[in-house]
């Protein structure tokens, strides 16, 4: 068991017999009564997504969980392909999930995730991916208003506005959590 207060994003609740996962906290101590935590929990196997409202004194069942460094493989438009990078076992993962991750998983990488008896509840992407542009629209001279801007397509499909400088086969760093440009990698 664990204290409403003590939760923390990413820590895994069992609600309702089923495995949930904190995606936000707020914790809130009102003038007036006592202290309450406002959780968002998303179910992996669903993808359902509660709200929950707690007071801070409050017990929630917590789950123990399991870290394990996991290599994708491909996707098949329904599931994920990973390989357990210890065991050499593949697992099938659910697209939806974890939608938008499509975009940011590259073949052949190294993820951490997170298991709950054999139920994958969370996959860690880094804050910040590097990807390689695939297409570009070329910059046409004299459209170099301040902070032009013009969509990019990288190679897993994500589509980045990006300054008019950058050109097909350039790698650039995106923040996975906004899906927006950062800086242009020189390696």
């Amino acid at each position: 068991m664990i204290k409403a207060g003590q939760i923390d994003k990413g820590t895994a609740l069992l609600i309702k017999g089923q495995p949930f996962v904190c995606i936000d906290r707020e914790f809130v101590n009102p003038g007036k009564g006592s202290a309450f935590v406002r959780l968002k929990l998303k179910s992996p196997s669903t993808g359902q997504v509660l709200a929950e409202t707690m007071k801070s004194q409050d017990n929630a069942e917590d789950i123990t969980v399991e870290d394990k460094d996991l290599q994708y493989l491909y996707n098949d438009g329904t599931n994920f392909a990973f390989m357990n990078v210890e065991s050499f076992d593949q697992i099938e993962v659910p697209m939806a999930s974890f939608p938008d991750y499509e975009y940011f998983m590259k073949e052949g990488e190294t993820y951490r995730a997170t298991f709950w008896e054999d139920q994958v509840l969370d996959i860690i992407i880094p804050a910040k991916i590097v990807f390689t542009v695939a297409e570009a629209e070329e910059a046409v001279k004299g459209d170099t208003v301040q902070g032009a801007t013009k969509y990019v397509t990288t190679e897993t499909g994500l589509k980045v506005r990006v300054p008019i400088f950058i050109k097909q086969g350039e790698k650039i760093r995106v923040n996975t959590e906004t899906k927006e440009y950062l800086e242009r990698v020189n390696k």
